[in-house]
């Protein structure tokens, strides 16, 4: 089943998440290049969540993310 993404920004911690659930803590953390935190399905391994660390310092930088989507409006 495919899911909708939410985007949050913590200001304090200078963290960008996308979520595809809300986190618990079953879920296994790997820290993939370009401080970039996934945070994965512990049964299947399926990423659900990323936390992007330091989001205001890469103010006009490119950002390639390791996932691949597949983007469609939610009806």
């Amino acid at each position: 089943m495919e899911k909708a993404l939410t985007l949050r920004y913590d200001a304090v911690g200078d963290i960008l998440y996308v979520d595809t659930c809300p986190p618990y803590a079953d879920q296994e953390s790997e820290e993939l290049d370009n401080e970039i935190i996934a945070r994965l399905n512990p049964d299947s391994g399926a990423i659900e969540n990323l936390e992007i660390l330091f989001f205001s310092r890469r103010s006009g930088e490119s950002l390639p993310l390791p996932i691949n989507t597949k983007l469609e409006l939610v009806s």
